[in-house]
């Protein structure tokens, strides 16, 4: 493609670090690993910080802490990528699915309360596009019921929700380190929390339930091995050298789209509540089919023949055959009218311009 959707970028010394981790020979574990962890912990401000494989292994580190068991439900936002509906399927429980607020994008506060039951053991919010949940309204009734909730943060690292960093305020947060992410190390990710027994638990499930403080090859629990690599991390760790530069240059991209295509007919951008500051990890808008005839996927196919490559919205939960039928409207609106256009530090404003020029071109009035 002309203008692919996404690409990685590197600023510096990815394969310096690289290079000096592989020839440590600490391959699996080893000082940048750590590194990674520790400067997370500082940027986060929480007491635990877990590297892991990918963000889908986090969510499944994360359920695996809480000891969910099959038969136990767990709430889901029925329009976002569904790592957590996918994985609690694996594990033998059943994600509920719940509306997303209409603007957002999100996962509804006000919608919540009538998806729990006597079975709901956690609560995923999904901060999509770099978006935030309302987290304080979602925590007040998840500890009102007592239930606790997982912050999926995949595509979110970096923004604030009433000036925190996200992922600071649910009991359990995960993060993505994959290709297309604001930090990548290619595939890779966090689990976060305060609490000592979740971390202690985690650390176990993280690499075959072994406790080496204590001896080898005992195993204390049926673990897995959810453990990132010494060079993968050195990746982000390059990378998180080079944080103000890729946050300036998201901001830079998602101001030059919203230039742009605000206010124009048939185009609305995701809602950005006052609480949120956001680092975009995906420019997403939603299309009139009025100003649209041809439909969303139509657009993508016409961008498509000109060389610009973009992607459509998530689709609903209650599109997908893998999961018990059930019905989300408000979710299939927002997924078949989504379309997300190529975001990523690198790319020029000359290409923005383009890239939108030639999507107000297929406009039909």
């Amino acid at each position: 493609m002309k203008i692919p959707w996404t690409k990685p970028d590197f600023w510096g010394n990815e394969i310096k670090y690289v290079t000096q981790a592989l020839e440590s020979s600490w391959i699996s574990g080893g000082e940048y690993l750590n590194k990674l962890e520790n400067d997370f912990g500082e940027i986060l401000k929480k007491k635990h910080i877990l590297a892991v494989s990918n963000g889908t292994t986090a969510i499944h580190l994360a359920f695996l802490g809480l000891g969910l068991k099959p038969g136990d439900e767990v709430i889901v936002p029925g329009f976002a990528f569904m790592a957590a509906a996918n994985v609690s399927l694996l594990m033998g429980l059943k994600p509920v699915f719940a509306e997303v607020d209409p603007d957002t994008w999100c996962l509804s506060a006000k919608e919540l309360p009538k998806y729990i039951s006597s079975k709901t053991k956690a609560i995923i919010p999904v901060h999509t596009y770099g978006n935030v949940c309302a987290m304080d309204d979602i925590m007040e009734i998840a500890n009102a019921f007592g239930i606790p909730v997982i912050e999926d943060c995949a595509e979110s690292l970096f923004s604030k929700y009433r000036g925190e960093q996200c992922g600071t305020i649910g009991k359990i947060s995960t993060f993505s380190f994959q290709a297309t992410k604001t930090i990548t190390t290619g595939e890779g990710g966090l689990v976060v929390t305060d609490s000592d027994d979740l971390n202690k638990k985690m650390l176990l499930y993280r690499s075959h339930g072994m406790d080496r403080g204590k001896k080898f090859y005992w195993h204390e629990l049926p673990g897995h091995n959810f453990r990132l690599t010494n060079f993968q991390a050195a990746i982000g760790v390059a990378q998180l050298e080079k944080i103000d530069i890729i946050l300036a240059e998201r901001k830079r991209v998602s101001e030059e789209y919203k230039n742009i295509l605000s206010n124009m007919e048939g185009i609305t951008f995701q809602k950005i509540n006052k609480d949120v500051e956001p680092v975009i990890w995906a420019i997403a808008l939603k299309l009139d089919t009025k100003v649209f005839p041809q439909g969303r996927d139509m657009v993508i196919q016409q961008l498509k023949e000109i060389e610009i490559e973009t992607r459509p919205g998530f689709y609903a939960s209650s599109l997908l055959e893998i999961y018990e039928k059930h019905s989300l409207p408000g979710c299939e609106v927002i997924s078949k009218n989504v379309i997300s256009l190529p975001t990523f530090p690198s790319l020029k404003n000359d290409d923005i311009a383009f890239v939108c020029e030639q999507l107000l071109k297929l406009r039909k009035f």
